[in-house]
């Protein structure tokens, strides 16, 4: 037996904005430098993605990624520094709760194997 978590944050209308998806992309955007990248690698439509990026933006009423046109220069898309403390913060509260369930559901497995 295991305890499975899905944690996602939500607005005051209880609509998801932040979740493992969107952790996902923003790695992908950090570690490629570019949305459509980061989109294909998840098997994503850039137009999902960027509805992902602009509801989290628009969330949280701050800019995550710094999107630049592509063209000649190819600067691409980076993560604001808002959007590196998210990366950073949101991982580090996964494992917080990942860590917390999984040490409780333990001792609700040691009860349950006892009979209970």
């Amino acid at each position: 037996m295991n305890v499975k978590l899905k944690i996602y944050f939500t607005d005051k209308d209880d609509k998801q904005f932040m979740g493992i998806g969107v952790y996902w992309l923003l790695m992908g955007i950090k570690k490629y430098g570019s949305i459509r990248k980061a989109a294909a690698e998840m098997k994503l439509s850039y137009v999902k993605a960027l509805g992902m990026l602009n509801n989290l933006e628009s969330s949280l009423n701050k800019k995550i990624v710094l999107r630049r046109r592509g063209g000649d220069t190819r600067d691409g898309t980076t993560l604001t520094e808002t959007g590196e403390n998210l990366v950073k913060q949101y991982d580090a509260y996964q494992e917080k709760v990942k860590s917390f369930a999984e040490e409780e559901f333990a001792d609700l497995r040691k009860e349950f194997d006892m009979g209970i």
